[in-house]
């Protein structure tokens, strides 16, 4: 059983993305595995696509696209409740 919550940062490095890397790891718990991914690099940009992801910033978590991030971008709420900084059980 995974004890660690992976967290992917798709990002472009403008500033928009990194406030949202800013708030992942700001709520990020002991629990998450956070990566930051760069939309540069085309396996990146393959998995970005494999998850739906149309724009950046977006945060996947444990393989999902959070709900926040589908349409207009991430929030400290929706990510929250979509299992950032909540430890897996």
């Amino acid at each position: 059983m995974n004890t660690r919550r992976k967290i992917e940062v798709f990002s472009a490095g403008c500033p928009a993305c990194e406030e949202t890397v800013q708030l992942v790891n700001s709520v990020a718990c002991s629990s998450c595995e956070v990566s930051v991914l760069d939309m540069q690099d085309t396996a990146v940009a393959k998995r970005a696509k494999e998850l739906g992801i149309r724009r950046v910033p977006a945060v996947a978590i444990d393989g999902k696209l959070a709900d926040c991030c589908s349409g207009r971008g991430p929030d400290e709420t929706t990510l929250r409740s979509a299992g950032l900084g909540q430890p897996l059980s």
